[in-house]
């Protein structure tokens, strides 16, 4: 994804939707176009798209209660930039209503944008995952209120977009926020099979398939992982273990650690807990986040706002990834695993 907008108006919202959520793409396997969100208040999700886009539907299930439908639509005509003023955007459309759907901003604002990182909080509306979803937003920014133009239209009647409560660099902002530059990953989607075997030399301290690069250490001729780096067009993202995650051909293994997940500093990191259980034949590991996100602040306003909604820290601390290994008569491991959800952070 090349840009985001998200642009709520839940305070004044139409009889199926309370919020869009504006999308660019420009890559190999989408395609290269627009398409927006509408979350529903049925907590589902629908998606409007550039008919150029080639889009995988059940990457949309992990967003809210799921998705609702995909609709083809032409978006030739829409615009999404981040210029120095801040956001221009203008979008048409057609719903699965047949209404039409416009959204516009034109912000001039002279003032220099302080932006700041954001993982994102869209993970708290999942009621089944089937992954955790990280969509870490760099220089990320609310739209501000003085000097600009924002209304969205569904059907001919207006509606207003929701304000941020608080001030952010002494500015009123709206609620309506964005990126130029996310970056999204999904933690350990469910799979049930076989898994892949890394084939190394012993003592062997990296090992990179396609674009991940594997960190090792070795104790007694067994590897253990002490990171793993995965290559992106944004930033590289790491995820790391404290003690060193094992070999899961090591014979009755019991380990207790922590992981890590970071990536650029802006956007801070997600910490949690592992725990591995086997014996000669199976093997169960369960990956908790329940650190949640910390954030990296640079200033009073992001500090304030992060504490004050909880949301933000805490609802990666909600998920809890379970999976089950056994081995194959021919000796390979198979897993099934799953997410589930361990609570919920009411939004403030």
């Amino acid at each position: 994804m090349e840009k985001l907008l998200l642009v709520n108006f839940e305070k004044d919202s139409d009889s199926i939707y309370t919020a869009f959520e504006p999308q660019v793409f420009n890559d190999h396997i989408n395609g290269s176009g627009h398409l927006v969100i509408g979350w529903r208040k049925d907590k589902k999700i629908d998606v409007y798209h550039d008919d150029a886009l080639t889009l995988d539907p059940s990457k949309y299930n992990i967003a809210g209660a799921g998705l609702n439908q995909m609709i083809s639509c032409d978006m030739k005509n829409c615009t999404y930039e981040v210029d120095k003023f801040g956001v221009q955007a203008q979008y048409k459309f057609k719903d699965l209503k047949g209404r039409t759907v416009k959204i516009e901003i034109r912000e001039r604002n002279p003032r220099k944008r302080k932006s700041f990182g954001l993982l994102a909080p869209m993970g708290d509306a999942a009621s089944h995952p089937t992954s955790l979803p990280l969509v870490l937003l760099h220089d990320f920014y609310f739209v501000r209120k003085s000097q600009t133009d924002i209304f969205v239209l569904i059907d001919k009647r207006l509606h207003k977009v929701d304000d941020l409560p608080i001030p952010i660099d002494f500015q009123k902002m709206t609620f309506t926020r964005y990126s130029p530059k996310p970056l999204i990953a999904t933690l350990n989607p469910e799979h049930n099979g076989i898994l892949e075997t890394l084939d190394l030399k012993i003592g062997q301290q990296t090992f990179e398939k396609e674009n991940i690069t594997y960190e090792l250490e070795w104790n007694k001729n067994s590897p253990f992982v002490k990171s793993m780096i995965v290559k992106n067009a944004v930033y590289p993202l790491s995820m790391s273990f404290e003690p060193s995650f094992p070999s899961l051909n090591m014979n009755k293994v019991s380990q207790k650690g922590k992981f890590r997940i970071s990536g650029h500093e802006s956007v801070g990191s997600i910490s949690g807990e592992y725990v591995i259980h086997s014996d000669n034949t199976s093997l169960a590991i369960q990956l908790s986040p329940i650190k949640g996100w910390k954030p990296k602040t640079t200033k009073f306003s992001t500090w304030f706002l992060f504490n004050v909604a909880k949301v933000f820290k805490k609802w990666p601390s909600t998920y809890q990834w379970d999976a089950q290994f056994k081995k194959n008569p021919k000796g390979e491991w198979t897993m099934q695993s799953k997410w589930t959800r361990t609570g919920k952070i009411l939004k403030d």
